[in-house]
C-alpha cells in the first residue's frame, strides 16, 4: 500500500506496504483519534471497535454515491497520518478538494492537510470583507499549500493561534504570507517568537469584526476567534459531541484546569455570541446564535460537575 505524498514530503519507515492493500476505502492502523476523518466523512468513516487504543477510526460503510466519494476524499487529504486510502490509493493531486469552502458565502475555508504535529487538528481560512483573509491554527507545512492558499483567498494578513499544542508551522507560515503571528500570554512559551501577544482576559480586536476572547482552561492560554459574532474558532476548548449531539468539552483532556475551564464556559456562555462552532478537534456545528447560547448554558452546568482527570486520549469520544 502506497503512501500519495505532498511536496517534499519523505517517505517514512513505518508505512503500510503495497501487499497490505485491501479492497475499497480503508483506514490503516496509524491512526491518532483526531477525529477529522470522521467529521467529513459522518456514516462512512466510523469508530473501530475494541482496539488497544480507544476510538481509532474504519471505514464503515463503502460509498454508495459521487457525493460519497468526495466526503471521502476530504478525509483522505485532511487525514495527519495519510491512514486514509481509496481504492488502488488513487490519491492524486486532482482529487484534492482544499481549500473547501464550509458556509454559503465562502467566508470560512477548511485548510484540510492537517499535521500530526498538531495531532491532527483542524485549521481554517478566514475571508474578510476587504479581500484579506486570516489562517486559524495551522496546516502541515508545504511551501505549495502557502502558495495555494492564498492564491484562492488573497493576501493572508493574520495566523490565529488558538494554544499551545497548535502552534506547530505557525512561523513558517506566518513568514511565507509576511502575516502577523498571535498567541496568548498564557501559551507565549509555547511560541516565543511571536509578532503579537494577547494579555489578560479581556477581548482584543485582532481586525474588524474579528475578537479574539481568552478562554483559559484547556491550556492557561488557550484563546477563541469570533468573527461577525458568527463564526467562533474554539481550538481545543470545546466542540460540537456528534455522539452526544451538543456542544462538549474534552475533559480527560485538560492541561489547565476543568475547573477554570467551566468558568471561561459559564462566562462565554452569558457574553458570546456565535452560531458556528469550529472547533480543532470534534465536529464542527451551525445552529441559530440564540439555541448556541443555549447549549453553551447547558455545557456550562454539565462541566462544574467534571472532575480533575488524567490526560487520557483515547478515552474522547467525539
Amino acid at each position: 500500500m502506497s503512501t500519495i505524498h505532498t511536496e517534499n514530503e519523505p517517505h517514512t519507515e513505518n508505512e503500510p506496504q503495497a501487499a497490505d492493500a485491501e479492497k475499497g476505502w480503508h483506514v490503516d492502523d496509524r491512526c491518532l483519534n483526531c477525529n477529522i476523518a470522521r467529521q467529513l466523512a459522518p456514516g462512512m468513516i466510523g469508530y473501530k471497535e475494541g482496539g488497544e487504543y480507544g476510538g481509532l477510526s474504519t471505514v464503515i460503510r463503502q460509498p454508495e454515491t459521487e457525493a460519497d466519494v468526495e466526503k471521502l476524499y476530504l478525509a483522505a487529504h485532511a487525514c495527519p497520518t495519510r491512514s486514509v486510502h481509496p481504492p488502488a490509493d488513487d490519491l492524486g493531486a486532482d482529487s484534492d478538494p482544499y481549500p473547501k469552502a464550509l458556509d454559503e458565502d465562502g467566508t470560512v475555508l477548511l485548510c484540510g492537510h492537517a499535521s500530526p504535529q498538531t495531532y491532527g487538528a483542524t485549521s481554517y481560512l478566514l475571508r474578510r470583507p476587504d479581500g484579506t483573509a486570516m489562517m486559524i491554527d495551522t496546516p502541515r507545512w508545504r511551501p505549495a499549500l502557502a502558495r495555494r492558499y492564498e492564491q484562492r483567498v488573497g493576501k493572508v494578513t493574520d495566523v490565529l493561534i488558538t494554544h499551545l499544542d497548535h502552534v506547530a508551522h505557525a512561523r513558517k507560515y506566518a513568514d511565507a504570507f509576511k502575516a502577523r503571528l498571535w498567541i496568548h500570554e498564557g501559551d507565549l512559551h509555547s511560541l516565543p517568537d511571536a509578532d503579537h501577544v494577547i494579555r489578560g482576559t479581556d477581548p482584543v480586536e485582532i481586525g474588524p469584526g474579528v475578537i479574539a476572547h481568552p478562554f483559559p482552561g484547556h491550556t492557561k492560554g488557550t484563546t477563541l476567534f469570533i468573527a461577525d459574532e458568527k463564526f467562533c474558532f474554539s481550538g481545543d476548548a470545546f466542540f460540537w459531541s456528534n455522539s452526544q449531539q451538543t456542544l462538549e468539552v474534552a475533559h480527560s483532556v485538560v492541561y489547565d484546569s476543568i475547573r477554570t475551564l467551566a468558568e471561561s464556559v459559564a462566562r462565554g456562555a452569558e457574553e458570546l455570541t456565535f452560531e458556528w462552532v469550529l472547533p480543532g478537534h470534534g465536529d464542527l456545528h451551525h445552529l441559530p446564535a440564540d439555541e448556541m447560547r443555549q447549549r453553551m448554558r447547558g455545557l456550562a452546568r454539565r462541566s462544574a460537575t467534571y472532575p480533575a482527570e488524567g490526560i487520557d486520549y483515547g478515552a474522547v469520544r467525539y
